[in-house]
């Protein structure tokens, strides 16, 4: 606590005097120190909130983005063609939900995928459709840390697909029986 005599500051806690210039000059040090704490940690806390892994912590957390790569599809004879891929990825509701479209085509196949997952607690589900085709169905599964096994179902359908990421790299695989037996597709995100 200070009180001013005669130009000078007297702090009751030490009994000295100080020239008033001076303990002013300290009240401001202290306040400058003080507003470069609190940059200091608001710099920080935004640095923190902006990186993915703060942000989000679901397991679809990384995969948001557009992804394109190729691979084979086996058709119900047992042939094989090459095939171009695109993938787009919408993550939300804190990394826990997922929209997907993945597009492939080849010179006499094409299919076009899109879902819509939620994870809870390590299981998945939702629902997904082939427009090109018209079919429709549910999925069921598990994954976690860039890892899902899912089953997609629909009347008279059911296919196995797995999904690996690590980092910027993925691989898709789904196994069916039907006129589409199965595609093993490698994307990169860009």
């Amino acid at each position: 606590m200070e009180r001013r005599i005669r130009g000078y500051a007297v702090q009751r806690s030490m009994g000295s005097l100080t020239p008033i210039a001076k303990a002013g000059r300290t009240v401001e040090t202290f306040a400058v120190i003080r507003r470069l704490i609190v940059a200091a940690f608001t710099l920080l806390v935004a640095s923190l909130s902006g990186c993915p892994s703060y942000a989000q912590s679901g397991p679809f957390t990384g995969l948001a983005g557009n992804w394109s790569g190729g691979g084979t599809v086996t058709l119900d004879d047992g042939s094989t063609e090459r095939i171009r891929c695109r993938a787009t990825y919408a993550v939300g509701a804190g990394g826990s939900g997922l929209n997907q479209r993945l597009l492939c085509a080849s010179d006499s196949y094409k299919f076009d995928l899109s879902s819509n997952v939620i994870a809870e607690g390590g299981s998945l589900s939702g629902t997904w459709g082939e427009s090109s085709r018209g079919v429709s169905g549910t999925l069921q599964g598990r994954g976690s840390s860039g890892n899902f096994q899912v089953v997609a179902s629909a009347a008279g359908f059911n296919a196995n697909i797995s999904l690996t990421t690590r980092g910027n790299r993925q691989s898709v695989v789904i196994k069916a029986e039907s006129q589409f037996r199965g595609a093993s597709i490698s994307l990169s995100r860009h």
